[in-house]
C-alpha cells in the first residue's frame, strides 16, 4: 500500500495543473456537472412542454429530439459532437465545450420526460381551475401548474443530475482533464499505485454526489414545511 503517491499528487486531482497549466482534475468535474445541470434543466424543462403541446408542430421536434437521444449512447453522442460538429461547422469545436454540448443534449431529453410525467401527475382540474380565474394556459403553467410539478420532479431531478455527476467521467475519453483523466495520467506516470489512486477517485466521486443528493433532501424537506404551512 503506497498511499505517499496519492498524497503527492492530491492537488493534482483536485485542480489538475492550475494555475500553471489548464484547470482540470475534481474541479474541471464540478464544473462540467454544473453546466451540464444547468443547460440540461432549462433544455428539458422547453422540451417536457412543448412535448404537452397539442399543436403538432411544437410537439413533434420535441418528440423527435427526446426519442432519439434518449436512444444513443451518451459515448457515441460526445464522440458525435467532437468529430462530426467540426466537419458540419467547419472548424474544430474543443473537447471541452464538446463534452459540455453532449452532456446538456442528453440530459436535457431525460429531463423533458420527468417534466411532461410530472405536469401530468397532477390532476386535470388544476388547469381548468386555473383557467376559469382568467389565467391564459401559458399563464396558468408558469404560475399554477409547474410551481406544484417541480416539488414533485425534485427526486427524480437529483438522481437525472447525480447520474450525469458520475458521466462527465467519458468526458476523459476525448482528453478533457477531469478527474477520470487525471487519475489515469498519475496512475500511468507511476505505475504502482492503481488501487489507492483509483479508490481515492471513487470516494471523491461519491463525497460530490453524496453532497447533491444531501442538498436535494434539505430542500425537500423545507418545500413540505413550506407547503404545510400554506395549507
Amino acid at each position: 500500500m503506497n498511499w505517499n503517491i496519492v498524497w503527492d499528487n492530491f492537488d493534482y486531482f483536485l485542480i489538475g495543473a492550475y494555475p500553471e497549466g489548464p484547470l482540470g482534475g475534481l474541479a474541471m468535474s464540478i464544473l462540467l456537472a454544473l453546466g451540464g445541470i444547468f443547460g440540461a434543466f432549462w433544455l428539458g424543462l422547453g422540451a417536457g412542454l412543448m412535448r404537452m403541446s397539442r399543436n403538432a408542430w411544437v410537439r413533434i421536434p420535441a418528440l423527435i429530439y427526446i426519442e432519439i437521444i434518449r436512444g444513443i449512447p451518451l459515448l457515441m453522442l460526445i464522440f458525435w459532437f467532437y468529430f462530426l460538429a467540426p466537419v458540419i461547422l467547419g472548424h474544430p469545436v474543443p473537447s471541452l465545450q464538446s463534452s459540455l454540448v453532449a452532456f446538456i443534449v442528453f440530459t436535457g431529453a431525460y429531463v423533458a420526460e420527468i417534466v411532461r410525467a410530472g405536469v401530468m401527475a397532477l390532476p386535470r382540474g388544476q388547469m381548468e381551475a386555473a383557467r376559469g380565474t382568467g389565467l391564459s394556459h401559458a399563464q396558468a403553467l408558469r404560475h399554477v401548474i409547474l410551481p406544484q410539478a417541480l416539488r414533485n420532479m425534485i427526486p427524480s431531478f437529483v438522481n437525472q443530475f447525480v447520474s450525469l455527476t458520475k458521466d462527465t467521467s467519458l468526458a476523459s475519453i476525448i482528453g478533457v482533464p477531469e478527474l477520470m483523466l487525471a487519475a489515469d495520467q498519475v496512475n500511468n506516470r507511476v505505475l504502482v499505485a492503481p488501487m489507492e489512486i483509483f479508490v481515492t477517485i471513487l470516494v471523491m466521486y461519491f463525497i460530490v454526489c453524496y453532497v447533491l443528493t444531501s442538498l436535494s433532501r434539505r430542500l425537500e424537506r423545507k418545500l413540505a414545511r413550506y407547503q404545510a404551512r400554506g395549507r
